[in-house]
């Protein structure tokens, strides 16, 4: 008898909300065909419009927003649920500036609404003032989604917490 596997491997990329492909690499991926997570952290230069504060050719790990309006810039990766090391799930929030102003009542903080995969748990975390630093935990391992809100604009991404 004669067995055969077969190895799918797919790319994607993200656009945003202009169209244009969103800037990827071929860097560490963490993804669940099974589950359909997307997490995609990224290691090569931030773009100009989320390179503020840091110096010459920054390199650390990141992820896009699916429509390229947001990334978070991941200063502890992996992301724990449980960090025995002392450190802390810190993130940086930045968002590409806007070409329209946000309504009035539209809220300055960043509101994230994050969905375990393929579950019904859900939690919800709040950067006040809007994208900028936070400490964002979750209560279980695994990938979460996030769907993100912040004065008048919107985006998601996956990230995955490690146990």
């Amino acid at each position: 008898m004669l067995a055969s596997s077969v190895v799918l491997l797919a790319g994607c990329t993200t656009t945003t909300s202009g169209g244009a492909a969103a800037p990827t690499s071929a860097t560490a991926t963490t993804a669940s065909a099974a589950t359909g997570c997307a997490a995609r952290v990224e290691t090569g230069s931030l773009p100009d419009w989320a390179d503020a504060g840091f110096s010459g050719d920054a390199r650390v790990p990141h992820v896009f927003g699916t429509k390229g309006d947001i990334v978070a810039v991941v200063f502890a990766h992996p992301l724990r649920q449980h960090r025995k090391d002392g450190s802390n799930n810190k993130i940086l929030w930045v968002a590409r500036a806007a070409t329209t102003s946000p309504g009035p009542s539209a809220p300055a903080t960043l509101v994230i609404t994050a969905t375990l995969d393929g579950t019904d748990t859900r939690v919800t975390r709040e950067v006040a003032g809007g994208p900028g630093p936070s400490i964002i935990d979750m209560p279980q391992p695994g990938c979460w989604r996030l769907d993100l809100r912040w004065s008048g604009h919107t985006d998601t991404m996956d990230l995955v917490y490690a146990p």
